[in-house]
């Protein structure tokens, strides 16, 4: 069992690698839409700046992940990793066909899907899935307002400045405004596979207490603690995906939405990245990809509302409703086939 343990680890490693992966778009996309900088630079200060989240922000999504969303009583290893195979298939398919879906939710659809299947809907803490759902609407809008906000802001203040030297001035500002969202993704999605982590190492207590030196020390952990060696495996995990890059959704995030330009890019990633950091302080995992849309949606109607295309933001959106439901019978199904063949039941 705990060989069995260890491998689930290990794949909730993999799945923050694919969320790295499939979400590096929204920290690069808008930098490289408006031509700043080139993709590989991109995806690398991306990758840099997702993993220095691990020394700047706290554990409070990691705890509602943890011990807020399922009853810890329900949670076990066919659980967790019933969700991180729902969550990855989710996350692969919607790469093969370019489409911006939310990992986050993925996964939180994957761990209510398998808990819900192991135990019934008594599995849920409706608490931490109210503020969870409510902000599936909230993040996009307040990074549609937030985004729209800015651009009119800068509209005023460089009203009477040639529009070539404000290009000039946002290609560099937008290096910061890029820089501060890849920080903000990496502190609300890494936190994600952490609290999944934890609420495995709570639930397997037993597994561990026994155990000689090492193991004992690395996986013995109370439900409101984070070991630092799993906030750093988590951080490095996500960075490391983002530097891979997915480059199918670049194209969707960074061009098709809207035009932008670099002063458009900056008031994008800079509402996107407010957006998520005030949802990380107070523990709410959101969706990068939606805030940042949202952002980028803002800015375009600052245009004229036929800036926007409306077609590919109405695909994306369909992504996103059909994540939550699509992950969680996916994870209900793999939960199923593990109860059944990998533990015989247990």
């Amino acid at each position: 069992m705990i060989t069995y343990i260890i491998a689930i680890i290990a794949v909730a490693f993999l799945f923050d690698f694919s969320n790295g992966f499939h979400d590096s778009a929204n920290s690069i996309a808008t930098v490289v839409g408006t031509r700043v900088l080139k993709p590989l630079p991109a995806v690398l200060w991306a990758a840099c700046f997702n993993f220095l989240a691990a020394f700047t922000v706290g554990t409070a999504v990691a705890q509602t992940m943890g011990h807020g969303m399922i009853e810890i009583s329900v949670v076990d290893p066919n659980v967790i990793l019933g969700a991180l195979l729902g969550a990855i298939s989710w996350n692969v398919i919607t790469w093969l066909f370019g489409l911006p879906s939310s990992s986050s939710h993925a996964l939180i659809g994957g761990y209510g899907g398998a808990a819900v299947a192991k135990a019934g809907f008594g599995a849920i803490i409706p608490a931490g899935w109210t503020k969870t759902l409510a902000f599936i609407v909230l993040s996009p809008v307040i990074g549609l307002i937030l985004g729209f906000a800015l651009m009119v802001l800068v509209y005023w203040v460089f009203k009477r400045t040639p529009p070539g030297r404000v290009d000039r001035v946002f290609r560099v500002a937008q290096l910061a405004s890029s820089a501060f969202f890849s920080l903000s993704h990496g502190a609300n999605d890494a936190q994600k596979t952490m609290g999944i982590i934890v609420g495995l190492l709570v639930s397997t207590q037993g597994y561990f207490a026994h155990q000689p030196g090492l193991l004992h020390h690395l996986f013995i952990t109370r439900a409101d603690h984070i070991p630092y060696w799993v906030e750093i495996a988590a951080y490095t995990a996500i960075a490391l995906g983002t530097a891979l890059g997915g480059w199918r959704i670049v194209h969707t995030m960074g061009s098709r939405i809207t035009k932008l330009r670099p002063v458009g890019g900056f008031c994008a990633e800079t509402g996107g990245a407010l957006s998520i950091l005030l949802a990380t302080r107070f523990g709410i995992p959101v969706s990068t990809t939606h805030t940042i849309t949202g952002a980028i949606v803002g800015v375009g109607a600052t245009q004229r509302l036929s800036a926007v295309r409306w077609g590919v933001a109405g695909r994306i959106v369909w992504g996103w409703v059909l994540t939550i439901p699509a992950a969680a019978a996916m994870s209900a199904v793999f939960w199923i086939l593990l109860h059944r063949i990998v533990t015989g039941g247990m």
